[in-house]
């Protein structure tokens, strides 16, 4: 994501970077991909808690993960 800037300085206020709105879409992604989420709602939620419900998710399929192998184990036995 490649911007050019009007003034030959670059960029000349504070602002958001490519990479952390780049990262913002991923997560909202994520959201709405594994849970379901509105645009909306992802848009609303603060920080701190969608980055907590993106570790639960995380970990909500991490231990789904598991339990597969364990029973993909156990058939094979």
């Amino acid at each position: 994501m490649s911007k050019r800037w009007r003034c030959p300085l670059g960029q000349t206020f504070f602002g958001l970077t490519d990479k952390y709105i780049e990262s913002t879409y991923e997560q909202f992604f994520q959201l709405k991909h594994y849970g379901g989420w509105s645009f909306m709602e992802m848009y609303n939620l603060p920080v701190g808690l969608r980055h907590w419900w993106l570790d639960r998710l995380r970990k909500h399929y991490e231990e789904e993960k598991k339990e597969i192998d364990k029973a993909e184990r156990k058939g094979r036995r």
